[in-house]
């Protein structure tokens, strides 16, 4: 096997840094003791994470967010298996149609979407509405589940089905006690991405969200362009850190090669 040569890693290092570099600088940030962005030297605080928690709007924001984006994956879930199934395992007439379709929101600008869902709203007078919010969610994000929920029917041994369908199992039995548990990673997989895409949506949200359900990205924005302070980094630390932790112990779990690429 050809051995990576030392260009090869400097190139990989050099990516890896300037990846990871921004990430690291707000981490650093957020426990400066300063009122200002600075990285903090020699000298830490926990100032500005207190501050998060304690500003009241912002942590209803999250909230916010953890419920909508808690439900538009869910809903986009229960969307991508049913039509996964029907793209990844059947032909029919308009099936390349209902792909694109369902695929089309990856392709659209979001500022697009925007607009063209605060008109909508507007014509039914839906206008502030968490549950519309959710909806519009929901169609931003379903299709990363479905791209998952095909990759992993694509990968799919189908053998076990056939054996089970030949000693008389129901299509229904089949599907609950071996295709669901089978596809299980990539559903996994796609409500981690449907979740994490929804979870930090603004550009759209902005223009469908109401003072009662400003989400947690769009209260950043609001709250970045009225001052300079270093508790947006504070925020971004805590929801890195997070995301980190998550990732950790799903792959400790679970394994996330097994949930984001389909493999069994």
């Amino acid at each position: 096997m050809r051995k990576t040569g030392p260009i090869a890693l400097l190139f990989h290092t050099v990516v890896t840094v300037f990846m990871l570099a921004p990430l690291v600088i707000v981490c650093l940030v957020a426990f400066t003791p300063e009122n200002t962005l600075s990285i903090p030297w020699g000298t830490y605080s926990l100032r500005w994470f207190r501050a998060v928690f304690e500003h009241s709007d912002l942590m209803q924001s999250f909230w916010n967010s953890l419920g909508v984006a808690t439900a538009a994956a869910t809903v986009a879930v229960l969307f991508a298996v049913p039509a996964g199934i029907a793209i990844a395992r059947h032909d029919f007439p308009g099936r390349q149609a209902l792909n694109g379709l369902l695929l089309s929101p990856l392709i659209v600008p979001h500022l697009v979407l925007g607009v063209a869902m605060l008109r909508l709203f507007a014509l039914f007078g839906a206008r502030g509405s968490s549950l519309w919010l959710t909806l519009a969610h929901v169609v931003i994000v379903t299709p990363y589940a479905l791209r998952l929920v095909v990759a992993a029917l694509a990968g799919l041994d189908r053998s076990a089905e056939q054996a089970a369908l030949s000693l008389g199992a129901s299509h229904l039995t089949v599907f609950r006690r071996i295709t669901l548990p089978l596809m299980l990673p990539g559903i996994t997989g796609g409500w981690m991405l449907a979740f994490i895409n929804s979870f930090d949506e603004v550009t759209m949200s902005i223009f469908i969200t109401s003072p009662q359900t400003v989400t947690l990205p769009v209260r950043m924005y609001m709250i970045a362009t009225e001052s300079i302070d270093p508790m947006m980094a504070a925020v971004s630390a805590l929801m890195v850190g997070v995301t980190a932790l998550v990732m950790i112990v799903l792959d400790r779990l679970y394994g996330l090669d097994r949930i984001l690429v389909g493999q069994h």
